[in-house]
């Protein structure tokens, strides 16, 4: 059995958790939005063709900010195919995955939708094959009152009040040859300054994220920040990033490893961002948008099978099928996610349902739950308030991550990584939550963890999400195969905890204020 120990401070938090750092990602992609969080005629359908079984897992997750509608599909999209009657909306070809848009489902729905599941909009504008212009006029058809052309079109369309949406995405991934009027840095630049200036012209309360490099393997990372930044840093709040898990090698404990590869990477856009600062002699500190990650490796697709495939509305694509090695990988993320909470303040899982997804539909039947469901519902649920620092001390081993992303493949040496990858979040109440992930595959770690600072606590909650066989997965004739279960061996004397975690296994304990 391996031991670890570590040392928590009620008094030593690297930042608060913003609401915004649970968010998750609804694109007009397969069977995102048709057949899964909308399928008119279903049996649970409402009256707006909203599933309600899906919007009952939504509320479990627990996500708090849905981006939308994109995504590379959004920079190819026009805004206004998706309003006013669907009798009468046009249906276009989507470049992006080469399917059939009815659009059908548009803003408004969208904007119901994000009603009913009790969560935030964000909002992507194309600063693909569009500008400024139709970005700007997005701004004032969503949130102004009335008394404009476009505000009174949405109230035209039914919609009176405005959807007041505050977050809005600069395009996405505009770094990516795959991307539909893929840019240069300063071209990108300078395109979405203008827009970020029409945009809070016509409403000065928004905030906007900037694109930043869609993966840390990109040839231009860094360089692209640098750029960017000096075109949008007077006009934005934060600078995207975006990265995916993968195990192409089928080597677990590299995969495991992968998520340590995501702290880098937002240390690197920090000090990406702070240089451009610091050049302007500038105390404004921009905040980071993570607004795509996941593991995803499995159904990736190439242009050339797209083409072959025809131009079908919501195709079953990029359904991938999670197993339990991958819910660890991620739980690590969400641990990353959760230590670096006084920069990253928006998050997004990409996607909600079925693509790429932690909750699955059957068209016209039923919905349940992916292994990766639970770690982040345990993170939204028990990782609200401020994120302590940690001193840890753990056990080590060598890795190694290989991933083809970008012009070629790279293979990234992780040495020294911790067996123990773990985050504290204090409650405002009192309560303190820690997530704990074993990456060892074979042994247990005895964990020792002193918590310094807090009033008595009682040991409240502890769940424990393991498999014996790594590669198991939950599907619609067995939903309920890895679920989370009660952690057994936890002891709490005054300031130090005993837990002894399994092989392989993610776990959460939540010790409530007495």
């Amino acid at each position: 059995m391996r031991k670890a120990s570590v040392l928590i401070d009620c008094d030593f938090a690297i930042g608060h958790t913003d609401p915004r750092l649970f968010g998750a990602f609804v694109e007009h992609l397969g069977r995102c939005v048709y057949g899964g969080i909308y399928e008119p005629g279903h049996p649970t359908a409402d009256e707006k063709g909203f599933r309600k079984d899906v919007l009952a897992l939504v509320k479990e997750l627990g996500p708090t900010l849905i981006r939308y509608p994109g995504g590379n599909f959004v920079s190819g999209y026009n805004w206004e195919d998706g309003v006013g009657p669907p009798t009468t909306r046009p249906v276009r070809l989507d470049l992006a995955w080469f399917s059939t848009e009815p659009n059908s489902f548009g803003t408004n729905e969208f904007m119901d939708w994000c009603r009913a599941a009790a969560v935030e909009p964000m909002m992507a504008v194309n600063l693909g094959t569009r500008g400024g212009d139709a970005a700007r006029n997005l701004v004032e058809y969503c949130n102004h009152p009335g008394g404009t052309a476009w505000s009174d079109l949405r109230r035209a369309h039914g919609w009176d009040k405005p959807h007041d949406v505050k977050l809005w995405c600069l395009g996405n991934e505009m770094d990516g040859p795959w991307q539909m009027e893929h840019k240069s840095a300063a071209a990108y630049g300078a395109v979405a300054r203008e827009a970020a200036k029409m945009m809070r012209w016509v409403d000065p309360t928004i905030a906007l994220a900037a694109c930043g490099s869609s993966g840390r393997n990109m040839p231009t990372f860094g360089q692209w920040e640098d750029t960017v930044l000096e075109h949008t840093f007077d006009h934005v709040d934060y600078i995207s990033l975006h990265t995916y898990l993968n195990n192409y090698k089928q080597d677990t404990a590299s995969f495991l490893a992968s998520a340590d590869l995501m702290d880098s990477f937002i240390d690197e856009v920090v000090a990406l961002a702070d240089a451009v600062a610091a050049k302007r002699r500038s105390g404004k500190r921009l905040m980071l948008s993570f607004d795509e990650w996941n593991v995803w490796y499995r159904t990736r697709r190439n242009r050339a099978d797209r083409v072959k495939e025809g131009w079908p509305v919501a195709p079953p694509i990029l359904e991938e099928i999670y197993t339990m090695e991958d819910a660890l990988a991620f739980g690590g993320a969400c641990i990353s996610l959760l230590n670096h909470a006084d920069r990253v303040k928006v998050a997004c899982l990409a996607q909600l349902v079925n693509v790429i997804a932690p909750i699955m539909t059957e068209t016209g039947g039923g919905a349940w739950r992916q292994t990766i469901f639970f770690p982040f519902a345990h993170m939204s649920r028990f990782g609200r308030g401020r994120v302590l620092r940690t001193q840890v001390e753990s056990e080590t081993y060598d890795s190694s991550y290989y991933d083809p992303r970008g012009t070629q493949d790279q293979v990234f040496a992780i040495p020294n990584v911790p067996y123990l990858k773990i985050a504290a979040v204090a409650q405002d109440g009192g309560g303190l939550s820690l997530f704990l992930l074993n990456r060892d595959l074979k042994q247990e770690i005895e964990v020792s963890v002193t918590a310094r600072g807090f009033a008595l606590l009682s040991v409240g909650e502890r769940l424990e999400l393991r498999h014996d066989d790594l590669k198991a997965t939950n599907t619609r004739n067995a939903p309920g195969r890895i679920k989370p279960a009660p952690l057994q061996s936890v002891a709490l004397d005054g300031e130090r905890l005993q837990a002894t975690l399994k092989p392989a296994s993610w776990n959460v304990i939540h010790l409530t204020a007495s």
